[in-house]
């Protein structure tokens, strides 16, 4: 009885008639994973964050770095509007 077995996917011996391209034409991957360290079996969210943080490091790409901290300055501070924080703290009134 195949009550709890899974079934198993049909698998056939097709090679394309006009391929003559490098690797498995078949093959699911992103454009970008050979260049990117944090794609992987990393496993464990302390590793997942030290690579991630490697990455935003090693980054040569300066104008994304600054793009990416002015994104989250702008979130931070329509958290704080939301929250209504009071942003005079930081102003003297002298």
């Amino acid at each position: 009885m195949g009550i709890f077995k899974t079934r198993k996917n049909k698998t056939y011996s097709y090679s394309p008639r006009h391929y003559k391209g490098e690797g498995n034409p078949y093959e699911i991957k992103h454009k970008f994973d050979d260049f990117r360290t944090t794609v992987g079996s990393n496993k464990g969210l302390k590793n997942k964050l030290i690579t991630a943080l490697d990455d935003y490091k090693n980054n040569s790409n300066n104008t994304a770095n600054k793009r990416v901290l002015i994104i989250i300055a702008i979130l931070i501070l329509i958290f704080l509007f939301i929250i209504e924080f009071d942003l005079s703290i930081f102003f003297s009134n002298s």
